[in-house]
């Protein structure tokens, strides 16, 4: 089993940010991208090194590089939410596009600059109980959604690992991989990978690289430090889970109740029902699955829907 957690900035960092690996990225960046954007060549413009983190110049653990094309990628793992996570995107997004300048107003030097950020939580609100752990935002026409070529040099993706909800036997994308992989690398090694992962060499090759990984002091403490704060965070978010999980059927017990008071005025079953779609679109504004909300109110999935 792995002895490292590849969400941690650090590993996330050792583990696709260097030359060694670029076959590793560029299959991660390719899984993201769309059919007509698969890049054949990446190159790295800040490789991992070593004595940089030790002398203090990393501070911020992203991946940069270039495709042969000449876009540029901003490539980040990213496990607690903040203030402002949004703006402050595109804010290096900003940053990266306008310094390809090479002198003022050659505007012909700017390439595409693609933000993917893997993110474990959940930060975008899901309408109508439609889970999308990937979601892919750019500059388009307000009123007909058009992508303008001219105007196309903004793409910004997400990948929410904790919607990710595919069990092994349904995985088949790279993507799914790659999340599966994420999400799950503590549970496997490199010698009993299942069969869904192991038949993607790269994969392979990041258990691999993941179980022979090692650390310098500095890096030690650093990933020891960032591990205690995955886990109180994990901690945290479960700990929250479970006050809106009591919440909840609190909630339900309540709009039973009520429901029941109701009955007797204007039918028991009517007054029931409004009690559960109350609890429905509690359970819809915290994102709950969709079999969740059905599973505590025992509404229909269209009645859900339509909430």
């Amino acid at each position: 089993m792995s002895k490292v957690n590849p969400k941690i900035d650090l590993v996330f960092k050792k583990l696709f940010g260097t030359e060694q690996n670029i076959e590793l990225l560029k299959s991660l960046v390719n899984s993201i991208l769309s059919a007509d954007e698969q890049v054949t060549t990446l190159k790295l413009k800040n490789p991992y090194n070593p004595s940089d983190y030790i002398s203090g110049k990393i501070t911020y653990l992203d991946i940069k590089a270039t495709d042969e094309k000449g876009k540029h990628y901003d490539i980040e793992m990213q496990v607690a939410p903040y203030d402002f996570f949004g703006m402050r995107l595109l804010f290096y997004w900003a940053k990266m596009f306008s310094s390809q300048l090479k002198s003022a107003g050659i505007y012909d030097n700017l390439r595409k600059t693609i933000i993917i950020s893997l993110i474990d939580f959940n930060y975008f609100v899901d309408k109508k109980g439609k889970e999308r752990y990937h979601r892919r935002l750019g500059i388009g026409d307000i009123d007909t959604k058009e992508i303008y070529e001219q105007i196309d040099g903004l793409e910004l993706h997400f990948v929410e690992l904790k919607k990710f909800k595919k069990k092994l036997p349904e995985i088949h994308s790279t993507l799914e991989r790659w999340i599966t992989f994420l999400n799950s690398a503590g549970e496997f090694s490199k010698d009993k990978l299942p069969e869904q992962l192991a038949t993607d060499q790269s994969i392979k090759q990041a258990m691999e690289a993941l179980e022979i990984m090692y650390f310098n002091d500095v890096e030690q403490q650093h990933y020891e430090s960032q591990e205690r704060k995955f886990m109180d965070e994990a901690s945290l978010a479960r700990q929250e889970e479970r006050r809106i999980e009591d919440a909840l059927r609190k909630g339900m017990s309540v709009g039973i109740e009520k429901g029941k008071a109701e009955g007797k005025a204007e039918g028991k079953a009517e007054g029931i029902a409004e009690g559960m779609i109350r609890v429905a679109k509690q359970m819809k504004y915290k994102n709950k699955p969709i079999d969740e909300i059905i599973e505590f109110t025992g509404l229909t999935k269209e009645q859900i829907d339509e909430l």
